[in-house]
């Protein structure tokens, strides 16, 4: 069914009896011009009406102040909507739209305005005629799709530029890390050691309460120590071993030498500086870090151009190939002297007493994290369906629906650790990943943790680690009763694409007037 509209009438209607002077003949052609343009307007009006409509019958929004009329009301307005010849038109125009030449919808007006100008500029060219309702409702399906298409053009370039943003090491933090590594090389200070010589008998003293951080973040590590030292009942039970690599060594030795945590105690420790003279702990290390990077090489290489440009994306990610995140199931290789360590990762702040978390019964398991709520059996985070492929056979003897448990904040019982063979397993699913074509679950240390711990993990109370500050801004209830929060996700705390009011509670256990984050601009805006 084809609808016409046609000027004939008005201008009929309009039509003088005599030769109107010249002032009069301007008044009948603004009057044609208006009414064009309400013509126009109320094709736009009932168009975008009826769009909006359709979107709230097929979404099931209810109109109706009513539970019980409800269901009469939408059956109505549904049989209206989408009953009749008129609509059977409508909707086949609307589907012919998404199917419209590219060259077409690019040529279609950017904007109301400009769609109005131009079917005015159409009526006026069919003076004494008939305009076809099909063309113009082509003509505006074309500008709706190229307005969706260009929304969704921007939100595709707003997420792909945050997610490079959250890539990147701020100037700040590489400004700070210069600084503190020419620090080292002039300042006897900066060289001292760290711990002092007579605090380190507490480095395995098990009386005291040790905390592991394996990180090559300078800022991110000075925050996590220095915020659970704050919220310490005894800060001076508290132990920090920092373990880093060569590269990160320097600076990291520094910032802690000249930034101690009295009465704590803080060891930094370097990959480098380990001496394992047991050749089967060397053994068992390296092999971690030649599967991480075979890993790598082959993750690169894997699938087509497309797939590919994919992975480059996704391996861009710090964590994805950080060796210091893998090497964090060698726990008991790099503290053979203790027999009990809380693991934290670096992007935390610590807001209550860990001296809780310390002694909790781990019943024989290894690892203690938070995993479901008590009795409820209510996941707190993400299942392992989340982080494992299950249509894939290898890991189809899990249960995809169990809750899974994440690094940030753990206690880990490392005698229970060394009596199974978590590490190997551990690094068998490292292999059989990449040997899979990474079809097993993404890149990334903790899936296969959750294979290799699975049956050993026993689940804590959920206020000692609340996750995902790097994902969205918590409830102030929820964040007021968490023990340590973790700012998981893309948008760090040190980065310009955190969440403000969550970067100045980060920012808030930074020293403002030290001269060295001063001096790289870390806290300039306080």
């Amino acid at each position: 069914m084809r609808v016409y509209i046609t000027a004939a009438a008005d201008e009929v209607a309009m039509k003088p009896k005599a030769e109107p002077p010249q002032p009069q003949q301007q008044q009948q052609a603004a009057a044609r011009r208006g009414c064009r343009s309400a013509v126009v307007t109320g094709l736009l009006a009932g168009v975008l009406f009826l769009r909006a409509a359709l979107l709230a019958v097929e979404a099931g929004a209810s109109l109706c102040p009513s539970a019980t009329g409800c269901p009469d009301w939408r059956a109505g307005l549904g049989r209206w909507l989408h009953g009749g010849d008129a609509m059977e038109e409508w909707r086949r125009t609307h589907r012919a739209a998404t199917l419209l030449d590219p060259v077409v919808v690019e040529a279609a007006p950017d904007s109301l305005d400009a769609l109005k100008a131009e079917m005015g500029a159409m009526l006026a060219s069919y003076d004494g005629g008939r305009l076809d309702m099909e063309a113009v409702a082509v003509k505006m399906m074309a500008m709706l799709l190229k307005m969706d298409r260009k929304v969704k053009k921007s939100r595709v370039r707003a997420l792909f530029n945050r997610h490079l943003a959250s890539l990147g090491v701020p100037k700040s933090v590489h400004c700070l890390t210069l600084r503190l590594a020419e620090e080292f090389a002039v300042n006897s200070a900066a060289r001292s050691p760290v711990p002092p010589p007579e605090h380190a008998p507490r480095l395995t003293d098990a009386s005291y309460l040790h905390v592991a951080l394996v990180t090559d973040n300078v800022l991110a590590a000075a925050v996590a120590v220095a915020s659970a030292a704050r919220s310490a009942a005894d800060p001076g039970r508290l132990v920090f071993h920092v373990v880093t690599d060569k590269k990160s060594y320097v600076p990291m030795h520094s910032w802690f030498a000249l930034h101690p945590a009295s009465p704590a105690v803080v060891e930094v420790k370097g990959l480098h500086q380990f001496d394992w003279r047991d050749g089967g702990v060397i053994a068992s290390v390296m092999r971690t870090v030649e599967e991480v990077q075979r890993s790598s090489l082959d993750y690169h290489r894997c699938g087509g151009s497309a797939e590919r440009e994919h992975r480059r994306l996704e391996a861009s990610n710090p964590s994805t190939f950080s060796l210091l995140n893998y090497l964090k199931i060698h726990l008991p290789e790099f503290f053979p002297e203790l027999g009990r360590v809380m693991l934290l990762d670096d992007d935390v702040v610590v807001r209550k007493d860990l001296t809780g978390l310390w002694e909790q019964d781990l019943d024989g398991n290894i690892i203690g994290a938070v995993g479901s709520h008590d009795g409820g059996g209510i996941c707190a985070d993400k299942t392992f369906g989340d982080h494992l492929n299950f249509s894939e056979p290898a890991v189809s003897g899990l249960l995809g629906s169990q809750c899974a448990w994440s690094w940030g904040v753990n206690i880990v019982d490392l005698d229970a650790w060394r009596r199974t063979n978590v590490t190997e397993t551990y690094q068998l699913w490292l292999q059989k990943n990449r040997e899979s074509g990474f079809r097993l679950w993404q890149m990334a240390s903790l899936p296969p943790a959750l294979i290799a711990f699975d049956g050993r993990v026993q689940a804590i109370e959920p206020l000692w680690h609340l996750p995902g500050l790097g994902w969205r801004v918590p409830d102030p209830e929820v964040a007021r009763f968490s023990a340590v929060l973790h700012f998981s996700g893309p948008r760090k705390p040190w980065l310009e694409v955190a969440f403000p009011e969550l970067r100045q509670l980060w920012l808030g256990h930074l020293n403002a007037s030290d001269s060295f984050l001063r001096g790289c601009g870390v806290v300039e805006w306080q």
